[in-house]
């Protein structure tokens, strides 16, 4: 049995079946971690959501800010983005099964000794925190009334995480930090509106994963999201974002049962990507 963690897919289901080949993945023998942008700019999102709701059990995916925008779409508080390509899904006969698939995901998860995210963690969570806290809007998400807090989720205030915070406001601050953070301040404070590469980071801000003293730097982290951060395989940290929507590359990371000392031991395929939109077109 192999467990794979597969980078940002964004409606690419032809490169995802590429990738499938190519580690040989048999459901019924491994297992998939997609994190997160299942969804949104590729030409195929609505083959990407039926492929992995029908491996269920054998597959499982993090939600990413594009998987968000599109329940938000769907559930009619947010207008679709010209260079969206939802609408084989809003459109689709079972378009209510594979939304409420898509709310049952989760934020966070742990697997093999791994936190898995889709974009970052803010430096004050501990990962327990970071699955206590995704569990809070996983909940708000699963609720019957989940379009009343999506129509409260866009913003990028508050910037920063206060324990203090309640509502729609920390619940606000949780999926900033899981599904865009890139950027941050020492203390915490968020950065959005900066997407390229870590060596443009604005002052006084770095890349979440190089804050001095992040409390999560004891633990293994694999996270998509940042396709201009190129690759990235430190001894603590796995980037799988390859850009494969811009033209990339699709990534997947064979995670050893046994835990490593240094996650470069871990293996990466990866597979081209055809184009599907031109890079900066909302990335």
């Amino acid at each position: 049995m192999a467990l794979y963690l597969i980078g940002d897919v964004q409606g690419c289901d032809g490169a995802l079946q590429h990738l499938l080949d190519e580690i040989g993945f048999s459901p019924s023998r491994d297992r998939l971690v997609l994190l997160g942008d299942l969804v949104n700019r590729g030409p195929a999102s609505l083959a990407v959501l039926r492929r992995l709701r029908a491996l269920e059990g054998a597959a499982e995916a993090l939600l990413g800010n594009h998987d968000l925008h599109l329940l938000a779409v769907a559930a009619g508080v947010r207008q679709p983005h010209r260079n969206d390509t939802l609408h084989d899904i809003l459109n689709a006969p079972d378009r209510a099964t594979l939304l409420d698939w898509l709310r049952q995901r989760p934020l966070a998860l742990t697997a093999e000794g791994w936190l898995l995210v889709h974009a970052g963690v803010l430096p004050v969570w501990t990962p327990t925190e970071v699955l206590r806290l995704a569990e809070e809007v996983q909940a708000r998400l699963r609720a019957p009334d989940h379009a009343d807090w999506l129509r409260q989720m866009y913003g990028n205030e508050p910037a920063r995480w206060d324990e203090t915070l309640q509502g729609s406001a920390r619940w606000r601050v949780i999926v900033n930090a899981l599904t865009r953070l890139r950027f941050c301040r020492p203390d915490g404070e968020m950065e959005f509106a900066t997407k390229d590469s870590a060596a443009a980071a604005p002052p006084g801000f770095v890349p979440w994963f190089d804050v001095p003293g992040r409390r999560s730097a004891g633990t293994p982290i694999a996270f998509g999201h940042w396709s201009t951060l190129g690759p990235l395989q430190r001894p603590d940290l796995l980037a799988l974002d390859s850009g494969c929507v811009w033209g990339g590359q699709l990534s997947a990371a064979c995670l050893p049962h046994a835990p490593v000392a240094d996650a470069r031991q871990v293996e990466i395929i990866r597979i081209p990507c055809p184009q599907a939109q031109a890079p900066g077109r909302g990335m």
